[in-house]
Parts: C-alpha cells; structure tokens; sequence
C-alpha cells in the first residue's frame, strides 16, 4: 500500500501538518530540518491553504515539491472547500484568504493537480496518514478502500461529476457510518471522517461542534475518535493534523497529531517518521 512515485532511496521523511498557506514558517520549518529535496521526503498532512498569508506561493510550491518526487499529501478540508469554490459551487469567505489562489494564472492548472490528490496515504507499511484521523470502526484497508472511492469522484473526468459531489459534500449527515450508505450520503459521510472529524461515540457517531483543547468540557457521549479501542489501530501507526488545539500532541506511541495551530500564531510541525522526532518553528509572521 506504500505511495506510488516514491523514490527508492530516502534518507528521511517527513510528516508536516496543516500549512494553511503559511508559506514562510514553511520555509522556515525546512530550513530548520534541513530538508534536502534530493535525499528526504516530506508527507503533508492537508489543509495546504486557507486564512494563512500565502496560500498561492504554499500551494505552487508544494505542487512543484510532489511533481519532483520529494512530498506527497491528502486533503484536508480547507483543501476541498477550495475546490468548491473554484468550481463556483460556494462562495468564498474573506477570512479564508484564498482569492490569491482564484485569480492566479496558473488557477485551473493548481486546481486540476489538488483534486487529484489522495485523502489516505502509507508513508510506510506501518504508517497511515490522513487529514483528520480514522474512526475506530474502520480498519486500514478499509480506510484506503473508502477513500479511493471519494478520490475517483474528485478526479473524474467529467465536472459535472465532481460538480455534483461538491455541491452535496457539505452537511453533518449522515454522522454514522454503515456500509449501506450509497450515493453522496456515502461520499460525504467518508469525507466528514477523514477531514473533519474530532469528536465520536463509542459507535463511531460524529460530533461537530467541537475543537477545542482536550481538557475542556464535551459533549455528553462523545470523546476525541482516538479514545476508543481502534481496529486501524492494530496494524498502523496513525498519523493526523487538523486539530489545531492538540498542538503535536503524542496521543500514544500508535497516534500522533501534527497540527500545531500554525495559522493561530503558534508552530507549524514536521514528525520524523525514522525516529519519532518532532520538529517545531514558531509562525514567524506573528513575530514581526
């Protein structure tokens, strides 16, 4: 199940979380690890753009990053509001900060590439990455089979296909998952778990309300999705971001978050798959 493209030869990899188009702490976090594009290999975690300074230059140079085979990412769901909005299905909101995106030249070129991208990854036969995590009511191969199926809606061919899914991605239902799900009800309940989930019950069940830190009250049921005896769990290694508020947090040595609110004004983070090390630079836009 590893990623298709990858070099055969890589010194080290990787994990970087929501870069909301803070392009110069993502400068700045390479620098600081001294990332060497011919040697190592960077896997982002999604949310590449949105309400960062620079979500334009973030995007291009990730692009280009990918098309060399030095990084490979999933989608988050800044990601593919993006693409809502740029396929003129939803309008964009000014603190989203994405109009640099919109309006560039090469618009529809970065816009074809992003849709293209995956929302699971295996950075290794360990590991899986996606954006918001994995629901403890899915095993890894099922997670990479779920996703393949929003992955081929989002990349066909025909707009209108992906029109029409973009049009009904958003809503909260349905919140649980059955495997009897069909049609867009289907797609966008997949999504909801992969690029917006935080909260569930036992059962799975979606809460969306919540984003705050761990120690502040919750809703009455629900927990942060890790808390329950995961199947995913087993066999990988889960690696997530979009959770501002956990800031890195080590859940256990099975789960590791890589979102450290970044965006906020706090630090953009870089997880190495070699030896568990994390890496963290300040946002230095919030320093000037």
């Amino acid at each position: 199940m590893l990623q298709h493209g990858v070099r055969s030869y890589i010194r080290y990899n990787y994990v970087i979380g929501d870069v909301q188009g803070c392009f110069e702490a993502l400068k700045a976090l390479l620098k600081d690890i001294q990332f060497d594009a011919d040697q190592d290999f960077i896997w982002f975690a999604g949310d590449l753009v949105a309400r960062g300074e620079n979500s334009i230059g973030a995007l291009r140079f990730i692009k280009k990053l990918c098309e060399r085979g030095a990084a490979a990412t999933v989608l988050g769901n800044h990601d593919l509001n993006l693409l809502a909005v740029a396929r003129g299905i939803k309008k964009s909101k000014e603190k989203d900060n994405i109009d640099d995106v919109i309006h560039a030249l090469e618009s529809d070129d970065l816009i074809d590439w992003l849709r293209k991208q995956p929302l699971c990854l295996f950075p290794n036969e360990n590991t899986i990455l996606t954006h918001a995590g994995i629901p403890c009511v899915w095993d890894a191969e099922q997670v990479a089979a779920l996703a393949k199926e929003v992955e081929a809606v989002l990349a066909d061919d025909d707009f209108d296909v992906l029109d029409q899914f973009l049009t009904e991605m958003y809503g909260s239902e349905p919140d649980l998952w059955s495997n009897d799900l069909q049609g867009n009800s289907r797609l966008r309940c997949i999504t909801n778990y992969l690029t917006r989930m935080r909260l569930t019950d036992k059962y799975g069940r979606l809460e969306f309300s919540f984003k705050d830190a761990l120690d502040e009250s919750m809703p009455k049921g629900f927990q942060p999705w890790f808390e329950y005896p995961s199947l995913a769990v087993k066999t990988h290694q889960i690696i997530f971001g979009h959770w501002a508020a956990l800031q890195g947090k080590t859940i256990t040595t099975q789960i590791q978050n890589v979102d450290g609110g970044c965006v906020w004004g706090h630090q953009l983070i870089a997880y190495r798959l070699e030896d568990q090390q994390l890496f963290k630079v300040d946002n230095p836009v919030f320093n000037t």
